[in-house]
């Protein structure tokens, strides 16, 4: 396996994991792998293709996945942008009952979370009532 090491780190892909390589860096390691062996002890190279295939496939589950989550947070901010301005309902990060208008909505590491006029903080996750904008029951009497 120190073949495959010192040709991934000659790629320059040691930090970014299997699936930054491309086709050819892949086969480079390949041949540097097939080289190294001993010819009256060859290696078993279907084991370390597998092998190999495993764990690009694993790297690509953990991109995907960190892409979908990246996704989400950004639909979630989205969606709270579009408060602003709404009279809501819900349960503060204090976890208290807190209704208010949304005057601002930031991005933490939980996901989006709106700040009402009132100072309370509530995540998009506590909103359980969405009113509207402040004022409509006046326009429509």
């Amino acid at each position: 396996m120190s073949a495959i090491s010192a040709s991934s780190s000659a790629a320059g892909v040691t930090g970014q994991g299997f699936s930054a390589l491309s086709s050819d860096e892949f086969m480079k390691i390949i041949f540097a792998e097939l080289s190294a062996q001993d010819p009256l002890k060859p290696n078993d190279t279907t084991t370390l293709l597998n092998q190999l295939s495993d764990i690009r496939s694993i790297q690509s589950d953990v991109d995907l996945q960190d892409r979908l989550t990246a996704l989400v947070g950004q639909s979630e901010l989205s969606a709270a942008s579009g408060l602003i301005g709404k009279f809501i309902s819900g349960v503060s990060e204090s976890q208290s009952r807190v209704t208010g208008e949304v005057v601002s909505v930031s991005k933490t590491g939980s996901g989006a979370v709106l700040m009402l006029d009132s100072g309370d903080r509530v995540p998009m996750s506590g909103v359980d009532e969405i009113v509207g904008a402040l004022g409509a029951s006046d326009e429509e009497a």
